[in-house]
């Protein structure tokens, strides 16, 4: 028998957006891109597999529907308070690409109020301090599991 992977709000948060065409989805809403027509011309994505993923974003309660037209009835796509929540994720995606695979030739750049170019970093909100690796310590909290995985019988 198989064991069970480990618990983790990682791989639960990996089931709803962790597909390509879902995260280019909340990419171009959060770009301001809202209509099917022109979410699946900008992600590429198939019509069929875009029709799912929205689908599934909307039943998840990261985006919603909205009616913008009654003749024809068509609706466009909104962030939810928990779909704008994901803008810190696509942020340091965003980074770690234009670091290590679009270095010199940026394609999307965007600028903070400040009038800078945007470097997200991920700060602890109670400190201020940077979140990198060195600075974090893992408490396991799923019952039977240790930083290393199962607790052995």
């Amino acid at each position: 028998m198989k064991a069970a992977p480990r618990p983790c709000s990682i791989a639960d948060t990996l089931s709803l957006v962790g597909e390509k065409y879902a995260l280019l989805v909340l990419r171009e809403v959060s770009l301001g891109v809202h209509r099917f027509d022109r979410i699946a011309r900008n992600t590429g994505a198939p019509r069929d597999i875009l029709t799912a993923r929205l689908k599934r974003l909307v039943e998840a309660g990261i985006l919603e529907r909205v009616p913008y037209s009654e003749r024809p009835q068509r609706f466009e796509y909104r962030a939810t308070p928990a779909g704008e929540e994901l803008q810190p994720v696509l942020l340091t995606l965003m980074a770690w690409g234009d670091r290590h695979l679009n270095e010199n030739d940026r394609p999307v750049v965007l600028e903070h109020d400040c009038g800078e170019i945007l470097s997200p970093r991920v700060v602890c909100a109670h400190c201020g301090g940077e979140a990198d690796r060195p600075s974090l310590r893992a408490h396991v909290r799923a019952p039977g599991w240790t930083t290393a995985g199962p607790r052995e019988a």
